[in-house]
């Protein structure tokens, strides 16, 4: 009859085993993959598009719509009115 140590022996070779096991059947999936990658000429980009991100599209800036002069203050218009705008004609700052 097997003793609890002996049962614990049996599992840490067991491990050992199923860890050497694995790396051996990595390494060989690594060559397959390196194999058919060559031949049909793929890189990691092709495989899932992760190696380059996808460019995002830049924003054109919003032109200036109103236009103090004397104070040089400007606004696009969207958005709340600047404290400067405030309480005056918006038609005497627009920028035609």
């Amino acid at each position: 009859m097997s003793t609890y140590q002996d049962y614990q022996k049996q599992i840490a070779e067991l491990l050992a085993k199923a860890e050497e096991a694995r790396r051996s059947e990595v390494t060989e999936a690594k060559a397959k993959i390196r194999v058919i990658m060559a031949e049909y000429g793929l890189t990691l980009a092709d495989i899932d598009g992760v190696a380059k991100p996808p460019k995002k599209a830049t924003r054109k800036p919003v032109e200036v719509k109103y236009k103090d002069e004397t104070t040089g203050n400007t606004w696009t218009g969207r958005g709340r009115a600047p404290k400067w705008l405030e309480g005056k004609d918006k038609n005497l700052y627009l920028i035609r």
